[in-house]
C-alpha cells in the first residue's frame, strides 16, 4: 500500500500560502481563517490561545506596528505525526516597508502544527524563537 501523502503537502503548503497572502493584505479575519477555533500561538513573551484572540491581535498589529508588511517564509521541514496532524517548520521574518530581505536578526524559526478537521487541513498552534546567530548556537 502507497502512503502517498501529495495532496496532503499541497493542501497544507496552501493553507500556508493563504495565512501569508493575507497577512500582506493587513487581513486579520483571512490570516486566521484556517486556524482551529482553539489555535494557540505562542511567541516571545506572549501566548494567544485562541483563534479569536489571535485575530483580535492581528487586527491590532496590522493598523499599527504591522501596517504594510508582509513576511518571509522558507519552508525547512513538512512531517506528517499519524494520518491527521503535521508539523512544519519554517524560517521566517516579517518584511517591514522596501524591504527585499529580512536582517539576519529578524529571522525566526517557526514550527506549524496542523491538524485535519473534517477533511480540512487547519492550523493548531504556532510557535516562533529568534534564530540565533551560528556563533550561539
Amino acid at each position: 500500500m502507497s502512503d502517498n501523502r501529495d495532496a496532503d503537502k499541497a493542501a497544507i503548503q496552501a493553507v500556508l500560502a493563504a495565512s501569508y497572502k493575507a497577512w500582506e493584505a493587513g487581513d486579520a479575519d483571512g490570516m486566521v481563517a484556517d486556524y482551529t477555533p482553539d489555535a494557540t500561538a505562542i511567541m516571545t513573551g506572549s501566548l494567544r490561545d485562541s483563534r479569536a484572540v489571535i485575530r483580535e491581535n492581528m487586527a491590532l498589529a496590522f493598523g499599527g506596528p504591522l501596517k504594510d508588511t508582509s513576511t518571509y517564509n522558507k519552508q525547512l521541514s513538512l512531517r506528517f505525526v499519524g494520518r491527521d496532524a503535521a508539523i512544519v517548520v519554517s524560517e521566517s521574518g516579517i518584511l517591514f516597508g522596501g524591504q527585499t530581505e529580512v536582517p539576519d536578526a529578524g529571522k525566526v524559526n517557526a514550527t506549524w502544527v496542523l491538524e485535519k478537521r473534517d477533511g480540512h487541513w487547519l492550523i493548531a498552534a504556532y510557535h516562533n524563537s529568534p534564530v540565533l546567530p551560528a556563533a550561539q548556537q
